[in-house]
């Protein structure tokens, strides 16, 4: 049995009714059911709480946690679910998964921004709208639900609450930087650069159009079309790159 806790570590804070209310109202929005309400409670206890008074205990060591549960969950769902995608694939989509853009978005659908609880300085700061702040609480409130019912019902949580991104980032570009990723792939295969060049450029000034190559180890690939030089050059990064990779695949 895993304690969530040394044992050296003070209890948690008793919690008065009106805080038991707004937890149980948030458990069955998020479809989870919590045998503590003080495990779920801390998983909301920002450091800063911590810092600006004699009460010791936050929310960092259940991110920890989570953050481990989170990365196993997902790639679970991913293998399962995209069973032909190589392990590149796997690794870029889940990168995505659980960026902090991702997990922000989610902890604000399950209104865990009201939830927290921040130190004043925080508070005044702006705290419950900083992306880290609410990545790091979903994160912590995985962890807690791993330690309070199994992996079970924390894979369960991750798969409803997160899920549903595997598929927005496996099917679409879902904000793929492409000329980043064929600079590393050209620099890990051939430890060289990409060298782009603009082919043509028509159209009035108001619709210009942009035409560009890139080269890539003496392979020319394109051209890729765009209203600017910069998603012409995108668009080209994107057609090496998948090239490369087939190529690299087989």
């Amino acid at each position: 049995m895993i304690s969530p806790l040394p044992a050296a570590e003070p209890i948690f804070p008793a919690l008065d009714s009106g805080r038991k209310k707004i937890l149980a109202a948030f458990q069955k929005t998020a479809g989870i059911r919590f045998k503590s309400l003080e495990l779920l409670n801390l998983s909301f206890i920002h450091r800063s709480v911590s810092n600006e008074s004699n009460f010791k205990l936050n929310n960092e060591r259940l991110e920890f946690l989570g953050d481990a549960v989170l990365g196993a969950a997902v790639a679970d769902l991913l293998y399962v679910q995209l069973p032909r995608s190589p392990e590149g694939d796997l690794a870029r989509i889940i990168s995505v998964v659980v960026s902090e853009d991702i997990l922000s978005a989610v902890a604000r659908v399950l209104q865990i921004d009201n939830l927290l609880l921040l130190g004043r300085g925080e508070e005044l700061s702006g705290g419950r709208t900083k992306k880290a702040i609410l990545a790091d609480a979903l994160e912590a409130l995985i962890g807690a639900l791993f330690l309070d019912s199994g992996f079970k019902s924390a894979h369960a949580f991750v798969g409803r609450c997160i899920g549903p991104e595997i598929g927005k980032a496996a099917f679409k570009d879902y904000h793929r930087d492409y000329k980043s990723l064929l600079q590393e792939l050209s620099q890990r295969l051939y430890r060289a650069y990409p060298e782009y060049r603009m082919v043509k450029r028509s159209g009035p000034e108001h619709e210009r159009l942009f035409s560009m190559e890139v080269t890539v180890n003496g392979r020319t690939f394109g051209p890729g079309m765009g209203r600017s030089k910069k998603s012409a050059e995108q668009e080209d990064a994107k057609i090496a790159w998948e090239g490369l990779s087939e190529g690299e695949g087989g």
